[in-house]
């Protein structure tokens, strides 16, 4: 359920009103941009994702079921652009240098080092090899965005039962990847 202060703002974007739509876009860019990522497995597509992301929610503000959040409404707008891209695009398979870049954090005695785009890139693209786009994005907004089930139902649009299995064969798949590099 939205609140007052989004549904205001939400009904001055539906007017056109184009401060109130840079108020959302500032609010949710970096979300937008940390999914794109993690899912894209590229910097620059990522930056694209966002901006074709927004201009989608720009065009389509009056859409919005007041219902949901902005918040998941621009996840599931995002969620689905991600999936068509790499639907388009070859799959993504780790290099040599990923497995370093993963190797170097997982021995990293400062956990609450932050990591860099292209280390994050580096990580997923190791970690996630051999799953689907649905599994990827299942996972991703799970695990690696921290979102709850319920939310990532609201976003994709599966019910629980695909939610939970496509995280299963996520985590299992995740696992059975670390193991084979070496990670228990």
């Amino acid at each position: 359920m939205m609140t007052q202060t989004e549904h205001d703002i939400i009904t001055r974007c539906q007017h056109g009103d184009k401060d109130a739509f840079r108020w959302v876009v500032q609010t949710h860019q970096r979300m937008i941009f940390s999914l794109a990522l993690k899912m894209l497995c590229d910097e620059e597509e990522a930056k694209d994702m966002v901006q074709e992301t927004f201009i989608r929610v720009w065009q389509r503000i009056r859409d919005l079921d007041q219902q949901k959040t902005i918040g998941t409404w621009i996840y599931t707008i995002a969620s689905r652009l991600c999936i068509d891209k790499l639907r388009r695009t070859n799959r993504v398979t780790s290099m040599p240098e990923d497995k370093l870049a993963l190797r170097r954090y997982a021995s990293d005695n400062d956990n609450q080092r932050t990591l860099e785009n292209r280390e994050w890139v580096s990580i997923v693209k190791t970690i996630a090899e051999g799953l689907s786009e649905k599994q990827r994005l299942v996972f991703t907004l799970i695990q690696l965005e921290g979102l709850s089930s319920a939310e990532a139902e609201q976003i994709t649009g599966f019910d629980a039962k695909q939610i939970k299995s496509n995280l299963f064969v996520a985590r299992q798949t995740v696992r059975k990847r670390l193991k084979e590099l070496g990670y228990e």
